[in-house]
């Protein structure tokens, strides 16, 4: 029996220092405890029973610590810790999308203007993660850039990894980002990140070839590293085929309030909208197809897009606007108007297209 117990307990060992050295993500952490359950019944006792506690706590800790500025209805929150990533911390301005963000991650946001937001408040974490304001740089705006208000928070973003010296960080924009004011913003931004001691990439992914969502929707996103091998390990993830169609993303049975049917705007496209596999988009006074058969790029603008079902013309409900940005189904949206709901998320992120990021950026960590 004592020759038993010496094995076993050699097996554990090499059970931990095997899972120690890998990334723990879900599938790896589940087979982990399944071994560790495995062994404590084979050898019922109460030093594996302190050695399993243990080793939970080391799980804990040795997560990878990440804050989500401007985390709006955290969107970006999702996709990481579906990586393996921990939030310690969470910021923005908003009030209403504060009620959305602590309806599903309760009382954790922290209100409070990013510029007036003392380092000494955020806790240590390895990335920093920031979908900052898109609006300066947007074709949809006036496209100011870093003359824009808005747009000068990036600053604040770059004080915070200059006093905090995190590891990585992963920003997320709009894809004229690259192209605004003839590259020179984006230029801005690589100098400012440098400075301070990161080496930085990026890249424009479109979440129907990087997240298998629907969505004709490209974002720029750009990710540093203060080590250098951790940036050369780095990669952004390759392409993937689309096999959902916008039919996954719609609800069955919707309320008759999203329909056109005898409402003003019915008799205007009635005769325009005869596709059932195409999504279409009502954009000053014009009706545009998208040819694609996927969705156009969702907004936080009121040009909701239409869709042609048997009972008829309708927009896109605000839970077929959640499945096409891929947030999971049992993410809860408060009591409010719609159109605050659509806003919060034609404002946030594609979340399996940032997940696949993340786990990048987690590789890249943890094996340097």
């Amino acid at each position: 029996m004592k020759l038993y117990q010496k094995n076993a307990t050699l097996f554990l060992i090499a059970i931990i220092i095997k899972r120690f050295y890998q990334n723990l993500q879900k599938l790896q952490v589940l087979i982990f405890w399944l071994e560790l359950a495995v062994f404590n019944i084979l050898n019922n006792s109460l030093k594996c029973s302190l050695v399993l506690c243990l080793i939970n706590f080391t799980i804990i800790c040795m997560k990878l610590k990440f804050i989500d500025l401007f985390a709006g209805i955290g969107g970006i929150r999702i996709a990481f810790e579906n990586a393996g990533f921990k939030c310690v911390f969470a910021n923005d301005f908003d009030k209403k999308c504060k009620i959305t963000y602590d309806l599903n991650f309760p009382n954790e946001m922290v209100l409070e203007d990013i510029s007036k937001l003392s380092t000494n408040q955020i806790p240590d974490f390895d990335v920093l993660t920031a979908g900052f304001p898109c609006q300066p740089f947007s074709l949809a705006g006036k496209r100011l850039g870093f003359q824009d208000e808005r747009a000068k928070v990036f600053f604040d973003i770059v004080r915070i990894l200059k006093d905090k010296k995190p590891r990585a960080f992963m920003l997320e924009n709009v894809k004229n980002l690259q192209y605004h004011d003839k590259g020179n913003s984006l230029k801005l931004i690589y100098q400012e990140l440098e400075n301070i001691g990161y080496k930085v990439t990026h890249k424009v992914l479109n979440a129907m070839e990087y997240g298998n969502i629907p969505q004709n929707r490209e974002r720029i996103y750009i990710v540093g590293f203060l080590d250098e091998d951790s940036f050369k390990k780095f990669e952004f993830p390759n392409k993937i085929p689309l096999t959902k169609t916008i039919y996954d993303c719609l609800e069955p049975d919707v309320d008759e309030k999203y329909f056109y049917n005898n409402k003003p705007l019915f008799e205007k496209i009635k005769d325009f909208i005869t596709k059932k596999d195409t999504i279409y988009l009502w954009r000053h006074g014009c009706l545009i197809e998208n040819k694609k058969k996927v969705c156009p790029t969702l907004t936080a603008f009121h040009n909701i897009p239409l869709i042609l079902t048997d009972k008829g013309i309708r927009t896109l409900t605000p839970r077929e606007y959640a499945n096409f940005q891929g947030f999971p189904q049992d993410y809860k949206f408060p009591d409010v108007s719609d159109y605050v709901i659509y806003k919060q998320l034609g404002n946030s992120v594609v979340v399996p297209v940032v997940e696949r990021i993340a786990k990048q950026i987690y590789k890249a960590l943890s094996s340097s």
